[in-house]
C-alpha cells in the first residue's frame, strides 16, 4: 500500500536523531522512511501497524522498524494530561558508522538485527523492555561520540535480547505507487472511527473513491488480507484493551468491540490472539 515518504530532521553536528514526543498527533499516519526507527513507548496505548500486523501497544514497549518499512501508531484518547503520550524515537539509518564496519566478526549479531528489522521487532517482558529503556535514555542524554558508542551498545543489546516478538509477516511487500497515500489513511481513519459499529461496504468504497468491488480488489491487494480481516483485528486489538482494563464483563466488551455475536466473538479473539477472551483477561489479572 502506499505510504507517505518523510524526511526525518536531525541536527547538523548530529549523525543520527533522537527526540522525545509528547503527542499523539506524532507517527499517526501511516508513513515510512529510510532511517531505521527505535521507539520506546514512556506513556500511552492504542492500536500498532507495522507492515501488514496489526496489534495494541502499551507503555513500556520497545519496537525497531527497518528501513522503508510502513508504520504508525495510532494512541487512545488520553483521559487526562497525566496519561498524555509520551516516547522517546531513534531515528538512524544502517549505514551509520559505514558498511565495512558491520562485516566486523564482532558486529555480526547488530548486522542480523538491523536485517530483521525489516519486518519490525517488538521487545517482550517488562525486565528486559525496562533494562533495555533505561540504556535508550542514556543515548538520549549524551552526546557527541558518547552518544553514538551508547546507540551501538542499545543494538547490541537489541541483538541479544531473549524471545523478540516479529510483526509483519515474511511475505509483505509494501508497494509504493503515487495517489495512494491520502487514501489509505483516510481507509485507516475511517474504520478506526467507526469500527464499533456495523460497518457498510459501500461507506468504505466512498471514502476510499471506489465502487465496492474495485475496493475489495483494491484492498486485499496492496494489503494481503481482505477488509474484514483488517477489521476483525481492529475490533480484537480493541476487546484486549477493554479486557486488560477489566471494567466491562467479557458479553459487553464483545458488543463494545463492535462484534453482533458472542460466539464470532470468541472465534476470532482466539484465532488471532490463540487465546479465549476469559484465559486473555485472567493472564494480566494473575501478573
Amino acid at each position: 500500500m502506499r505510504a507517505e515518504l518523510l524526511k526525518v530532521p536531525r541536527r547538523p553536528d548530529d549523525s543520527f536523531s533522537v527526540r522525545q514526543h509528547f503527542s499523539n498527533q506524532v507517527n499517526n499516519r501511516w508513513h515510512y522512511h529510510v532511517e531505521l526507527e527505535l521507539i520506546h513507548i514512556h506513556r500511552g496505548s492504542g492500536t500498532q501497524f507495522v507492515g501488514d500486523n496489526i496489534k495494541r501497544f502499551d507503555a513500556g514497549d520497545i519496537v525497531l522498524v527497518g528501513s522503508n518499512l510502513p508504520h504508525f501508531w495510532r494512541y487512545d484518547h488520553p483521559e487526562t494530561d497525566a496519561e498524555a503520550p509520551y516516547s522517546t524515537v531513534i531515528h538512524f539509518r544502517d549505514d551509520l558508522w559505514g558498511v565495512p564496519f558491520l562485516h566486523l566478526p564482532e558486529l555480526r549479531p547488530v548486522k542480523a538485527l538491523l536485517t530483521t528489522a525489516g519486518r519490525g521487532i517488538l521487545i517482550q517482558g517488562k525486565r528486559e523492555q525496562q533494562r533495555l529503556g533505561a540504556l535508550i535514555g542514556e543515548v538520549r542524554a549524551a552526546e557527541g561520540l558518547d552518544r553514538l558508542l551508547r546507540l551501538l551498545k542499545v543494538l547490541g543489546e537489541l541483538a541479544a535480547a531473549p524471545r523478540p516478538q516479529l510483526l509483519s509477516s515474511i511475505g509483505f511487500q509494501p508497494v509504493f505507487t503515487e495517489g495512494e497515500s491520502e487514501r489509505i489513511n483516510a481507509i485507516y481513519d475511517f474504520t478506526l472511527q467507526h469500527f464499533p459499529d456495523n460497518i457498510y461496504l459501500e461507506d468504505v468504497s466512498r471514502v476510499a473513491q471506489l465502487v465496492p468491488n474495485s475496493f475489495c480488489r483494491y484492498f486485499k491487494a496492496k494489503t494481503g488480507k481482505t477488509y474484514s480481516q483488517f477489521v476483525t483485528e481492529i475490533r480484537v486489538g480493541h476487546a484486549c484493551k477493554l479486557l486488560i482494563e477489566g471494567k466491562d464483563s467479557i458479553k459487553q466488551v464483545c458488543y463494545a468491540s463492535g462484534f453482533n455475536n458472542f460466539t464470532s466473538f470468541n472465534a476470532a479473539f482466539k484465532r488471532i490472539t490463540g487465546q479465549v477472551p476469559q484465559a486473555y483477561q485472567r493472564a494480566f489479572v494473575e501478573r
